[in-house]
């Protein structure tokens, strides 16, 4: 019996977060995020697939990766891009968030980038708005095209994801990125173990068919990948730890405890690094980090967003204008 054929066109028109993408959607933006990543190796880096299509960083919170990944994804799209500015903006004159939404819709702008501190506020847009929007990080809700980069990168070190041990480790109650990657990686067929503080790693979680472990030892034993991720101190209303020091005593990722994890573990983070908490300088910067690399391969994924949102086919991506 053959298999089903996957889609070959995206069917979305917004990218809201990855829980409600099927395992196949996922895997049509990984390929064409392949195709995309194949264009940097060209001497112009630039192809011509959405000239006269713009796109409208709207960011209320702040970000590096994200909105210069974003800016740069569509610059080598053609796409000409706006960076909203919300402390110069009439946002700062009380104007509320749809009517700065609709005021950048009237100026005909295809695609608005938004993050936002408030869950489901590009939810908000995408019900009330022509644009299609794409979810930046909304609150401890998703980052869908973190979890995207994320699982492209453990896909492009190890191939298939189906069986694969990913342990994720750290701040999983404020997360937004690990709930994404957890949405991506259960669909995809990986095994996930949450690590972390029981009031950082609440037991809840284990309904989304996580492994909850409050041992970095077992939480990480046996690792294919270990994806660690910040304290979100501005996200927390209380103490949930009673120190920094103790933290990263218990579940820093240092060189000695990267034995517990397989020999060729993967060891990835999201960014901003908050060196010797959460990882060891030696760690950051070693043999197994792909922490650059999920910056390079951050941007093959939202060139492969916006390509797909605007409607194109599952087809090569074009050659140099």
């Amino acid at each position: 019996m053959t298999s089903p054929k996957r889609p070959s066109v995206f069917k979305h028109k917004h990218l809201l977060g990855l829980e409600h993408l099927t395992a196949d959607e996922i895997i049509m933006i990984l390929d064409s995020a392949a195709g995309m990543k194949e264009i940097f190796t060209r001497t112009v880096k630039k192809v011509p697939t959405l000239r006269g299509k713009s796109v409208c960083n709207l960011f209320f919170e702040h970000s590096t990766r994200t909105r210069t990944s974003f800016e740069l994804a569509s610059k080598r799209l053609s796409a000409d891009v706006i960076n909203f500015n919300v402390a110069t903006s009439s946002v700062a004159k009380g104007e509320s968030l749809l009517d700065t939404a609709r005021t950048i819709q009237a100026m005909h702008v295809d695609f608005v980038v938004m993050r936002h501190s408030c869950p489901g506020t590009p939810h908000l847009l995408a019900e009330r708005l022509k644009m299609s929007v794409i979810n930046a990080g909304d609150g401890a809700h998703e980052h869908p095209t973190q979890g995207l980069l994320d699982t492209f990168t453990m896909r492009d070190k190890r191939g298939s994801l189906a069986g694969l041990k990913v342990a994720i480790v750290g701040d999983i109650l404020h997360s937004r990125v690990a709930r994404s990657n957890i949405w991506a990686l259960s669909k995809l067929g990986a095994r996930v173990a949450l690590v972390g503080p029981s009031t950082l790693v609440p037991r809840h979680f284990e309904r989304l068919g996580c492994e909850i472990h409050h041992s970095l030892k077992d939480g990480i034993a046996g690792a294919d990948v270990i994806n660690l991720l910040r304290i979100q101190l501005e996200r927390q209303r209380k103490n949930l730890f009673p120190s920094i020091r103790e933290y990263r005593l218990l579940y820093g990722l240092t060189k000695e405890r990267l034995k517990y994890a397989k020999r060729d573990v993967v060891v990835m983070h999201p960014g901003p690094i908050n060196r010797g908490v959460e990882i060891s300088q030696d760690v950051a910067d070693g043999p197994h980090s792909v922490i650059e690399e999920q910056v390079t391969n951050g941007i093959a994924v939202r060139m492969a967003v916006l390509y797909l949102l605007s409607g194109a086919r599952d087809a090569p991506v074009p050659e140099d204008a």
